[in-house]
This record gives structure tokens, C-alpha cells and sequence, in this order.
């Protein structure tokens, strides 16, 4: 994946979690690799989709994952041949539903718990803002460094892994502290580049797991247990907040790194009144 067709490295984890939790039902039917059969595939799918956990959205990927992996076995004469090309991915519609984010009433009050004099506190409210404030991508964030943010000309550089390109975003205020405040007060010198890094033993530059357990833990303690809560939930609320204050779809798409058009317009289901120009970005309340 990583040397014929240049994935990325987040890319390349989810192909290797889809074989890996297909590897766990395996072992629970007591089936080696090389006596899989057709059914046995299709078995695992429909044994997701009567959970009702994964979205058809999921459902879909996953398929295509465990394609990609039986491709590969089959070259190496792990499993019977012919299994790839039978595996069919459920149907969806890209556009079926709309994305889930926390309301924006929830994630200032997020920001608001979050004010301790902890290096964990400091440390957890810039990564909270750079989600609502930007909508970063996870993987966005946990490759952040020190050398991306230029104090001088008030910017921050942030490498996309999923587009492969850099965006240079200007660094308000409200952030530029925060990050600052974690910067001097939180961070221990000496441990490497990267900007954020976990705070238990062995300290490592975190993650886009550990970032996601930041998320849900936070929104715990304020009460918000259900629902969609891991760092894409953060994106869609900032991407929604544009389009309240009447961003327009090239504005919104530009902002969240979208290469594609129909990766923004999604939220145009939500409210299309909304839709009007504006001369610039709203960011009120993130203090």
C-alpha cells in the first residue's frame, strides 16, 4: 500500500484495522485463512450490518479494505483465488446524510471547561481549539511542529495528509495564546519537535487515537455521552458555524482542505438560506 500505491500512513492503519477485526471474527469461528470461503466474507459484513452500529458508509469501506487485503493474499497463495472479486460493497448515496456534529452552543462550552492551570488542561485546550477553530483533521493536528507556526507573520502552516498539500491559515489571537500558554507553560523542552505530546509516560507525540480520546473524554464530563463524538464531529460543528455566518461552499471548502466540491455541499442540506457572501470568518466566543 505504502510503496505501489502511495498511501498515506492513517490511510494504510484503516486498511490494516478492517484485516485485523476480520482476523478476530476468524479466530472466534475457529477458521484459518487459507479454508475462508465466499460465505464466510459475506458473513462478517451482514453480521455488522444487523449491530446497526457501522453506517452503510462504513460498511462500504470496509468491504473495499478486506477486497484489498484478499488481492493480496491471493498473489501469495494465503487463501483460495477468486475471493476478492466476489466481495461486493454495500451501495450508498455519498450525499444520504448529513454530517453529525456537536451544536455549537456544546463546543464553547467545551472550550469553557477546559481552563484548568494543568499542563493537561493547557495542553488539551489549544488542541481543543485548533479542532472548533480550524476544523482540523486529526492527522492535521498530531503533525503539527513547532517550526509550523510562524509568530512573526501571525500564520500556521499544516501539512494535509489525506489532500498531501500544505494550507497556511492566519493564527487569531484566541488560539496563537492558547497554544503559546501550552507552549511555555506545559510542554517539557528537549523531547523533539513535534508540537503536542502526551502526558503520561512514555511521553510520544501524539496521536490521532490519543487525540480522539482527548475529544471523547472531554465531552464526557460535560455531559456529552452519545452521538458522534471524536475529532470529526469538532470538524463538521466548525465547518456548520461557517455556514451560519453565511460563508459560501468555495469559502467553507478552501477553509477545510477540500479538494473536491461535493465534499463541502453536503452541508448545504442543512441550510441553504444560509448561502450568502460575507467578507470575513466569524470566530466569535472561542475565548
Amino acid at each position: 500500500m505504502r510503496q505501489e500505491r502511495g498511501l498515506s500512513t492513517a490511510t494504510i492503519q484503516d486498511y490494516c484495522a478492517a484485516a485485523n477485526h476480520f482476523f478476530f471474527w476468524l479466530a472466534g469461528k475457529g477458521v484459518p485463512l487459507n479454508a475462508v470461503q465466499m460465505n464466510d466474507i459475506d458473513d462478517v459484513i451482514a453480521a455488522e450490518h444487523r449491530r446497526g452500529v457501522w453506517s452503510r458508509r462504513t460498511i462500504h469501506d470496509y468491504a473495499q479494505r478486506l477486497r484489498a487485503f484478499f488481492l493480496f493474499a491471493e498473489a501469495r497463495g494465503w487463501c483460495r483465488a477468486g475471493l476478492a472479486a466476489g466481495i461486493m460493497a454495500p451501495r450508498f448515496m455519498a450525499d444520504e446524510t448529513v454530517p453529525k456534529g456537536i451544536k455549537r452552543a456544546d463546543a464553547l462550552r467545551l472550550l469553557a471547561s477546559v481552563r484548568g492551570d494543568r499542563p493537561v488542561d493547557k495542553r488539551d485546550r489549544a488542541i481543543l481549539m485548533l479542532f472548533i477553530a480550524y476544523g482540523l483533521r486529526a492527522g492535521e493536528v498530531a503533525g503539527l511542529r513547532l517550526n509550523d507556526l510562524d509568530w512573526e507573520n501571525e500564520v500556521i502552516r499544516v501539512r494535509c495528509p489525506k489532500p498531501g498539500r500544505t494550507h497556511v491559515w492566519p493564527l487569531s489571537l484566541d488560539v496563537g495564546d492558547a497554544i503559546l500558554c501550552y507552549i511555555r507553560e506545559a510542554r517539557s523542552s528537549g523531547i523533539g519537535r513535534s508540537l503536542f505530546f502526551t502526558s503520561h509516560a512514555p511521553i510520544r507525540p501524539v496521536d490521532r487515537k490519543t487525540l480522539g480520546k482527548i475529544v471523547r473524554d472531554r465531552l464526557a464530563r460535560i455531559g456529552i455521552v452519545t452521538g458522534r463524538r471524536g475529532t470529526h464531529a469538532l470538524r463538521h460543528t466548525a465547518a456548520q458555524h461557517l455556514l451560519d455566518q453565511g460563508m459560501s461552499m468555495k469559502v467553507i471548502g478552501d477553509f477545510l482542505g477540500h479538494r473536491n466540491p461535493s465534499s463541502t455541499a453536503i452541508y448545504a442540506k442543512v441550510n441553504l438560506a444560509a448561502l450568502r457572501e460575507v467578507a470575513t470568518l466569524d470566530l466569535e466566543g472561542l475565548a
